[in-house]
């Protein structure tokens, strides 16, 4: 639901995050419950825009062939984003985002060859990139075959070449990496049974119990009546 829900909470009184990064592999739903949590709260929001990646289809139909350009592409476009934004002061504003800067390094690391992991490497050294710590990070988690299903059901045609593989690989290195994550607070969510995009209720919750979170590690584990 883009327009995001129309969601009134109170929050008078609350010290609210300033900067919420919200993670996921493909299909957990990261973008949605960004544009959704901009909204209540209010803020602005910081999206990665993936559609505007002229390598990306390639990417899903040859991995090998096309997995430098697509990465590049990606680390410019963020770099550039969040360089912008410090130009415009707007990390003195309360933000959302749908990615965090960390995320470039772990698509390379499953994407590209030993070479080209170096020329990358070399190129984000180079940038000098000084991406913002949030105050709060969701990493949204849901099984492959969950994911597999909401990547087919949004239709996208640069997806449409993307398989099996690649999102189990993917899965389970965002798994991996938020094991061992705690450079902010981490809120991970079983979003396996969670409707973000269109239950108004799923993400009412949600919102609450992040609401309540100021440091540390916390696990959201819905329960099947929500």
């Amino acid at each position: 639901m883009s327009d995001g829900f129309a969601l009134s909470l109170n929050t008078q009184g609350l010290d609210l995050p300033q900067f919420i990064a919200v993670e996921g592999p493909i299909g957990a739903g990261k973008t949605t419950l960004a544009r959704n949590l901009a909204q209540t709260l209010n803020v602005g929001l910081l999206e990665e825009n993936a559609e505007a990646n002229p390598f990306l289809e390639r990417f899903y139909r040859n991995p090998r062939a096309a997995a430098l350009p697509t990465q590049l592409f990606f680390l410019f476009q963020r770099s550039q984003q969040l360089q912008d934004l410090r130009q415009q002061d707007l990390f003195q504003q309360s933000l959302v985002a749908d990615y965090l800067m960390d995320k470039d390094q772990l698509f390379a690391q499953i994407t590209l060859d030993e070479d080209e992991h170096k020329i990358y490497q070399q190129v984000y050294d180079s940038l000098n990139i000084e991406a913002p710590l949030p105050d709060l990070v969701i990493y949204l988690q849901a099984p492959s075959d969950v994911l597999q299903e909401r990547v087919a059901a949004r239709g996208l045609e640069a997806e449409r070449h993307m398989t099996r593989d690649y999102l189990d690989n993917l899965n389970n290195a965002y798994m991996e990496f938020f094991h061992f994550y705690n450079r902010a607070p981490l809120l991970i969510v079983n979003a396996a049974e969670l409707d973000l995009a269109h239950n108004i209720d799923h993400y009412r919750h949600l919102v609450e119990y992040m609401l309540t979170i100021k440091s540390g590690r916390h696990y959201y584990n819905p329960t099947p009546t929500l």
